[in-house]
């Protein structure tokens, strides 16, 4: 297995929809992500697997100091293998290199090993608003 990470990588909608449906336990949507992406990130990474898209994860920002992690996914026959990790941790450096000086995220209970111990986030107080 030979995994390359790549900031602003190209994919196609149908593999990110396929890939965030397996990740996130939902039916394939036809979300236009390379328009969103576009639109209002700093950036995104790529996970690949030869040519297969085994991970992404997005990275918004306010412009300014602060970015935000977002839709970090890896294929299920990938996981528990760094990917995600390493998702994110190109994350941090891109959103470091254009001058963020905070990167945020926000997870459910379960993956608070990964995100605290694999990635290195430190808890904070936060508050959420439920729309």
């Amino acid at each position: 297995m030979m995994i390359t990470y790549e900031w602003r990588g190209g994919f196609d909608n149908a593999e990110v929809n396929a890939l965030h449906a397996e990740g996130f336990n939902h039916r394939a949507l036809e979300v236009d992500w390379l328009t969103r992406v576009q639109r209002h990130s700093l950036g995104w990474v790529c996970a690949r697997d030869n040519d297969d898209l085994v991970g992404f994860v997005n990275v918004v920002w306010d412009g300014g100091a602060h970015a935000f992690v977002l839709d970090t996914v890896v294929a299920g026959s990938h996981r528990r293998s760094g990917i995600g990790a390493e998702l994110v941790a190109e994350a941090a450096r891109q959103a470091r290199e254009a001058g963020c000086d905070w990167l945020h995220v926000d997870f459910e209970d379960d993956l608070r090993p990964f995100y605290f111990d694999a990635c290195g986030f430190k808890p904070t107080a936060a508050g959420l608003i439920a729309l």
